[in-house]
C-alpha cells in the first residue's frame, strides 16, 4: 500500500473489495481481498488562496437588480473573457450607430447622388455610401485628422451630431478604460506567489494552546502592512 501510495501520491486512495460482494466467483483457496486504486474525492474549498469564500447565495430577492445599480464595479468582478467581450462589443456597437447615423444624414440630404458633383456642397465632402460615413467617423473619434473627408458648415444637424459624438465617445473611453484599468491594477494574482503550509498544528506558545500554520512568499518585493484573517469552523 505504500508502494503504491509513493507511485500515485495522495490523490488516490486504496480500496479492499471482496470479489463474492461484487456478484462475482467465490475466493478460491489462497485468493485474497483485491485491491484497486480509486481516486479521492477532493473536498472543496471553504475560503480559497486569494481570500475568496465558497459561499453561494441563494434566496436574495431582486439579486439582477443589484448587480445592474452598481454597474462599474460589477464590471470589475468579472472575468477576463466576458470584460474582453463587452469591450469590443461596446466599441462596436457605438461605432455601427454612429456611422449609421452619418449615413442616414447624407442620405437624407440627397449627399449620397451628389457627391461627386463639382459645385455642391455636402454635408461631409467625399461621403458617398456606407464604408465612406464609417471611415469619417472613426476619423473623428480616433482624432486621426481630416484630408479627404471632412465636415462643412452648410450642415447644423452634421454638427450637433459632431458635438454628440464627442460626448458619447469620452463617456464611453472614460467607463471602459477606467474599468480596464481598475482590473489591471487588482493584485489578485499576488496570492499565487504565497505558499501556504499544508497541515495546521496545535501546539503550546506563552503558555497557551495556538494553532499555527506557516505563510511563505515567493517574491523578492516585500508585502507591506499585510494582513492575515482566518476562519474556522466548528462542526
Amino acid at each position: 500500500m505504500s508502494a503504491l501510495r509513493r507511485k500515485f501520491g495522495d490523490d488516490y486512495q486504496v480500496v479492499t473489495t471482496s470479489s463474492s460482494s461484487s456478484g462475482l466467483q467465490p475466493q478460491g483457496p489462497g485468493q485474497g481481498p483485491q485491491q484497486q486504486l480509486v481516486p479521492k474525492k477532493k473536498r472543496q474549498r471553504f475560503v480559497d488562496k486569494n481570500g475568496r469564500c465558497n459561499v453561494q447565495h441563494g434566496n436574495l430577492g431582486s439579486e439582477t437588480s443589484r448587480y445592474l445599480s452598481d454597474l462599474f464595479t460589477t464590471l470589475v468582478d468579472l472575468k477576463w473573457r466576458w470584460n474582453l467581450f463587452i469591450f469590443i462589443l461596446t466599441y462596436t456597437v457605438a461605432w455601427l450607430f454612429m456611422a449609421s447615423m452619418w449615413w442616414v444624414i447624407a442620405y437624407s440630404r440627397g449627399d449620397l447622388n451628389k457627391a461627386h458633383v463639382g459645385n455642391y456642397t455636402p454635408c461631409v465632402a467625399n461621403v458617398y455610401n456606407f464604408p465612406s460615413a464609417f471611415l469619417f467617423f472613426i476619423e473623428t473619434e480616433a482624432t486621426i485628422g481630416y484630408g479627404y473627408r471632412y465636415i462643412t458648415d452648410k450642415c447644423p444637424e452634421g454638427i450637433i451630431l459632431f458635438l454628440f459624438q464627442s460626448i458619447l465617445g469620452s463617456i464611453v473611453d472614460a467607463f471602459l478604460i477606467g474599468c480596464m484599468f481598475i482590473k489591471m491594477s487588482q493584485p489578485k494574482k499576488r496570492a499565487e506567489t504565497l505558499m501556504f503550509s499544508e497541515h495546521a498544528v496545535i501546539s503550546m506558545r506563552d503558555g497557551k494552546l495556538t494553532l499555527m500554520f506557516r505563510v511563505g512568499n515567493l517574491r523578492n518585493s516585500h508585502m507591506v502592512s499585510a494582513q492575515i484573517r482566518c476562519k474556522l469552523l466548528k462542526g
